[in-house]
């Protein structure tokens, strides 16, 4: 309740403080609203969702995951010019200093409730804020994200393999959904100009993993139960658990690796069956196994876009050190679940 008065009182500011934010809506994201939080729920992904006029997408690099945004015709809300470089670009980096104005001043007015901003992160898509909420502290991490009604790029075309998983149809449908792009630096850009925007399924994660279930009745109130949510759960704990045993060598990994290897698994194992509500223990071991593999190989394939690499090789030597703890905790009976 805290996060949402935090929120909606930014919202609104907002919308009133510029008229082009106007039609910014909220949408919240992450593993809070996809109910697979295990430990306090002390960190909000809130993503706010601007409707953006017809735009061209133009590939940044080669991981199809990266696009320059462009307008096919000059938009007839003109406060989108602002933000435009002088090659006719739209500039994340623009549009979020200009966001991160309004709220750093804004969070001045949120009463009886203390709000910060949290410092900039190099190449951080999000505005993070903390929220004092004694005994402990909330951080909420905003993000700008645009909405296009524009079909999904050439990159995505053989991703998304639900079709022995979730069908046919329900892959069809998701991919008639709206493109999120999130503003997000490429640092492989030879002149970082903050100008780069990154695919975002946030919003199509949030509806897998909530209809997960090959029948359509898994996990319905009246239908069989399945533990791929209590695998999720426990494959992000884990994670959570040794980044803060090795927070400097695991900085690289976040739980959207285990998220991915997690969507990976439900491809490989579709029925229902597979995942038996008393059958946890070896599910859960069956997706780590299959992300030891993939930490091993140095490579986790993106869900949506197949020729995305998530593990950089350059980080060979980390996916190592990882896939050595998780293969120490699987054959010591999870210790670190016990610390």
């Amino acid at each position: 309740s805290l996060v949402n008065r935090v929120v909606s009182h930014l919202v609104q500011a907002i919308r009133g403080k510029d008229s082009f934010f106007s039609s910014i809506e909220r949408y919240s994201a992450g593993s809070y609203y996809e109910r697979v939080k295990i430990s306090e729920p002390n960190e909000f992904d809130i993503m706010l969702v601007m409707p953006v006029p017809r735009i061209q997408l133009d590939e940044s690099d080669d991981t199809g995951a990266y696009y320059y945004v462009s307008f096919k015709r000059s938009p007839k809300e003109r406060g989108w010019l602002k933000f435009l470089e002088e090659d006719g670009k739209l500039s994340a980096f623009k549009m979020l200093d200009t966001l991160r104005e309004i709220i750093k001043q804004e969070v001045k007015n949120i009463k009886d409730v203390e709000v910060t901003v949290a410092r900039k992160k190099a190449g951080s898509p999000a505005i993070t804020l903390q929220i004092k909420n004694p005994p402990s502290e909330i951080s909420m991490d905003i993000i700008l994200t645009l909405e296009a009604q524009h079909s999904w790029p050439l990159s995505t075309q053989s991703g998304l393999k639900i079709e022995q998983w979730l069908g046919k149809k329900v892959r069809r449908d998701l991919r008639l959904e709206s493109l999120y792009l999130v503003a997000k630096q490429n640092k492989r850009e030879k002149v970082l100009r903050g100008n780069t925007w990154r695919l975002s399924f946030s919003h199509i994660e949030k509806r897998m993993i909530n209809n997960h279930g090959n029948s359509k009745t898994c996990c319905e109130s009246d239908g069989p139960k399945c533990c791929r949510k209590g695998c999720l759960k426990l494959l992000k704990y884990l994670l959570e658990q040794l980044k803060m045993k090795y927070p400097k060598e695991l900085e690289k990994f976040s739980s959207y690796h285990v998220k991915t290897a997690f969507l990976h698994s439900c491809v490989t194992w579709p029925n229902d069956s597979d995942w038996h509500l008393g059958h946890l223990d070896d599910c859960f071991q069956q997706c780590l196994g299959f992300f030891v593999d993939s930490l091993q190989k140095s490579q986790l394939t993106h869900f949506f876009i197949p020729q995305y690499n998530l593990f950089s090789l350059e980080d060979k030597a980390k996916h190592h050190f990882l896939s050595r703890k998780i293969s120490h905790e699987l054959n010591n009976g999870f210790p670190v679940f016990h610390e």
